[in-house]
């Protein structure tokens, strides 16, 4: 007989990602949602079986079949279309979070509704759905009751409204029926306030399709990796918040970096680091409404008291302590279990320069910084012209001693270069610039002493350090050194020798971070040794490893952090960074055949609302 479902766990990149902007669910092949929180992106997992299948809690809505459903996103959205054929008919599935368009403040607006239809094509078919939702991450289980026409789990915050034939079996609410050609049968979960009982789920289909498919549609880059950029694309604006435009780092938390390990981390915050990337990916393809929104949130998190930057903040811009869930096992049991996160506390310098970057970037293609918030970065580029000498917890949150990290020096010149610049395009004549100039030049000059060692033919993780750091591949990128550099180039080559683990796979360093086991390859890595090879001018080469780098991606075209040399992907998941390095890779393929638009991009040399080294064949957005 046909069965319901998969029993093992399922790979991380087999999952489907939906979003509404304001959470996102996780859907296995079995037809699972396997990962929910509520009420938004940093709440509650009342859904949380992805980290532990045995108390977790999931919402199954699947057929009998015994093969896997073929699936889809539909074009330009992140609404997951499910093919399932059985022995006795054929059924079509769409899976998502309902939104709708909103305005400039808000421009997707979530109805805070998950969404499942099935239509049986021809035949029969036999579903079943159950739901079982579990508060606290699994640890509690939530009863369900009737109300007029839907059922209600108060304490996990929840409604649901079908016309399946529901029960309540013990903490479980269930339903199975056979299902005859043409027949549709939709269930909706709420997660919000709003009322459930009168919306037509084909309306809120077809109005979700059309809230992504015209935003996705101002796009219109056809250039190298054309669809994954615009896929990637939609997956960066499904893990932006409605709310304030932040950028979550990944909707999940503590999917393991190795498989059994400890290196579990929840990443439901926003880290400064992406800002700069994420400013590139939004302008560049058209979408400068959300950058803007992005930039206003970065710098709110930036204006605090005290001149001390965290590295993350979490979408209301706080963060949460780092705390260990003892009831779950784990994502194949990985342990232990971490929501929030400790790298908050820690001091990293290259988030000054991330900012600063991102900030310059913003007033060069907009001329729109206030004199508010020229203020505020003001302040951090004195911070990091008077700190930069410290030691440091560098940009990849080694939780050991704090050490002279040729990262976070180089991204400290990247704060000061960028200060002058800044100053010098909003007009502040008394701005330190003087200073600044010369605490900049001084870094360059160090770093290029200590940071480069003779013996090991690279720039290394940290001074007097023989260890490789893959984050040094972003030197050209941000203008510290050229591309065809010669210090640069064998940088490239050194890592590509020493810290490969598969064609195109590279770690981030291979150092010994006082953790045990070891993770696999950093996929934002891998993409930026893209970019590094193009700046190198070493383009078949950089497209060899872009090539291969997307045969990577999951059976929907989504990455995690990490892969192992085998495929298997690691980490949270889907991961911004990954995306973004991604678009940003593929934007300067496209551009190689400019090498002056390229170097100058990467030199931050465009002027306010110009074109000028954007290496890719499209004008400026307004």
């Amino acid at each position: 007989m046909p069965a319901f479902g998969f029993p093992t766990t399922p790979p991380i990149d087999s999952y489907a990602f939906l979003s509404d902007t304001h959470t996102g669910a996780l859907i296995g092949v079995d037809g699972a949602v396997d990962w929910f929180c509520v009420p938004h992106f940093e709440g509650d997992a009342v859904f949380a079986r992805l980290l532990d299948r045995r108390v977790g809690g999931a919402f199954t809505f699947s057929v009998a079949t015994d093969a896997a459903p073929v699936r889809r996103y539909l074009p330009g959205t992140l609404v997951l279309e499910s093919a399932y054929h059985a022995a006795g008919g054929s059924a079509v599935g769409q899976d998502f979070l309902a939104v709708r368009a909103g305005d400039a403040a808000q421009p997707f607006r979530a109805d805070m509704l998950l969404v499942r239809r099935l239509l049986v094509r021809e035949g029969s078919v036999r579903v079943r759905a159950e739901v079982t939702p579990r508060p606290g991450y699994g640890a509690r289980p939530a009863l369900w009751h009737r109300d007029a026409d839907h059922w209600v789990a108060a304490e996990a915050g929840l409604r649901l409204r079908s016309g399946l034939p529901f029960r309540v079996d013990g903490a479980a609410l269930r339903a199975e029926a056979v299902l005859h050609e043409g027949q549709t049968v939709d269930v909706l979960l709420g997660y919000g306030p709003g009322d459930i009982d009168e919306l037509d789920p084909a309306d809120l289909l077809e109005r979700t399709c059309r809230t992504w498919r015209e935003w996705s549609d101002r796009a219109d880059y056809t250039g190298q990796g054309s669809d994954e950029v615009r896929h990637s694309a939609a997956v960066l604006r499904g893990l932006s918040f409605d709310e304030t435009g932040a950028l979550l780092a990944a909707p999940t938390a503590s999917l393991p970096e190795e498989i059994g390990g400890v290196r579990n981390w929840d990443y439901r915050f926003t880290w400064h680091r992406d800002a700069a990337l994420l400013l590139l990916a939004l302008f560049r393809l058209g979408h400068a409404e959300e950058g803007r929104r992005y930039l206003r949130f970065l710098l709110s998190t930036c204006g605090g008291a005290g001149d001390v930057l965290s590295p993350l903040v979490g979408i209301h811009g706080v963060t949460r302590e780092e705390e260990i869930l003892d009831h779950l096992d784990g994502y194949a049991g990985s342990r232990p279990v971490r929501i929030g996160n400790a790298a908050a506390q820690q001091l990293q310098f290259d988030t000054y320069g991330h900012v600063l970057d991102a900030a310059l970037l913003y007033q060069q293609l907009t001329g729109e910084l206030t004199g508010a918030q020229w203020q505020v970065l003001r302040r951090h580029v004195d911070t990091m012209a008077a700190r930069w000498r410290e030691p440091d917890h560098g940009i990849w949150e080694i939780r050991g001693p704090l050490r002279h990290y040729v990262n976070s020096k180089m991204m400290a010149w990247v704060c000061l270069d960028r200060g002058v610049r800044l100053a010098d395009l909003v007009g502040d004549h008394d701005a330190p610039t003087q200073r600044w100039r010369a605490e900049r030049d001084a870094i360059h000059s160090e770093v290029i002493e200590r940071g480069f060692d003779s013996r090991v033919g690279s720039f290394v993780l940290a001074y007097d350090s023989t260890e490789l750091d893959a984050s040094l591949l972003r030197m050209p990128l941000v203008g510290f050194l050229a591309g065809g550099d010669p210090l640069v180039v064998a940088t490239i080559d050194r890592i590509r020798r020493d810290l490969a683990i598969a064609p195109a796979l590279i770690r981030r360093y291979a150092a010994d971070d006082g953790l045990p086991g070891e993770e696999g390859a950093f996929l934002l890595c891998s993409f930026e040794l893209v970019s590094a090879l193009v700046l190198a001018g070493r383009r078949e080469e950089a497209a060899e490893v872009f090539d291969q780098l997307l045969a990577y991606a999951g059976p929907l075209g989504l990455y995690a952090e990490q892969l192992d040399a085998d495929g298997t992907a690691l980490g949270n998941y889907p991961q911004a960074f990954t995306h973004l390095a991604l678009i940003e890779a593929a934007l300067n393929l496209d551009g190689a055949g400019d090498r002056d638009a390229l170097h100058a991009w990467a030199e931050r040399t465009t002027r306010p609302g110009t074109a000028d080294g954007w290496p890719v064949s499209r004008p400026a957005p307004r």
